[in-house]
């Protein structure tokens, strides 16, 4: 008789998400649960979720590291992946992860992977990248909770870990659906709140930052990484991502400059 896998959970994080949930829940139809923490959608989204069998919690935003470690929190079982609405976990990664999670009599003993990262493809301008930033974008999205935790950042948020870390075969496709002045309005947000974030971590943003950040992004990802093989997507891409490292340090040094002024 074949050993049984550990059950795990699902965490999903959403804010009206009703376009994209239903791919992304029929990408998971595997797990053993599937949470969906909503922090106030207005098109339905919580009322869809637990129509396609989620459990369902309201939480006000927390800021996005805080509100996915929440998720995870509130799960049923220790083994956790973490998804956004706009995600699907491909037929391929589905296998890995099946395969991937220990046997109930296992429970992850000695130096077996108690955390998996993995590729995920990103859908940016009606195609999949398959370079530069966009691609392999590695993500470590699945863990024991016992052992990993999100980071308390409000943005750029990360999985954290002392763990053995395992890799999975398969993609996690991103198909965001959001217009190009959507993810613009999106880029300038984030990069605010990265900004404000290592103001306060006590870093200090510099004039060579403002001029050569971006550039030292744009020869690494669009050279190195040949994102010039994406076409014009690969280079649109990878401006608004030079253009997001200019604006940050821009920001940070608009508000070294409102503090100096003020002491």
């Amino acid at each position: 008789m074949p050993a049984t896998r550990q059950p795990f959970s699902v965490a999903i994080i959403t804010l009206n998400a009703a376009a994209q949930l239903p791919a992304c829940l029929a990408s998971v139809d595997f797990a053993d649960e599937i949470v969906v923490v909503d922090s106030g959608s207005s098109d339905g989204t919580p009322a869809l979720a637990a129509r396609l069998g989620a459990r369902v919690v309201h939480q006000e935003w927390l800021g996005f590291g805080r509100q996915k470690q929440l998720a995870v929190d509130i799960c049923s079982h220790d083994w956790v992946l973490c998804l956004d609405a706009d995600e699907r976990v491909s037929p391929e990664l589905q296998q890995a992860i099946k395969n991937a999670l220990p046997t109930a009599s296992s429970a992850s003993p000695g130096e077996a992977a108690q955390a998996f990262r993995f590729r995920r493809r990103n859908r940016f301008l009606g195609r999949y990248l398959r370079h530069g930033e966009g691609y392999p974008d590695w993500s470590l999205r699945l863990f024991d909770r016992r052992h990993a935790h999100w980071s308390d950042d409000a943005v750029h948020e990360k999985v954290e870990t002392q763990a053995v870390i395992g890799e999975l075969t398969g993609d996690l496709l991103h198909d965001s659906a959001e217009s190009l002045a959507a993810y613009l309005n999106k880029q300038n947000r984030y990069t605010s709140l990265a900004a404000d974030m290592a103001l306060a971590a006590g870093k200090r943003a510099s004039g060579w930052q403002v001029v050569f950040s971006p550039l030292l992004r744009f020869i690494k990802f669009y050279l190195v990484r040949r994102g010039f093989l994406d076409g014009l997507p690969g280079l649109i891409h990878i401006a608004i991502g030079c253009f997001n490292s200019f604006a940050k340090y821009s920001k940070m040094l608009e508000r070294q400059a409102s503090d100096a002024a003020l002491q």
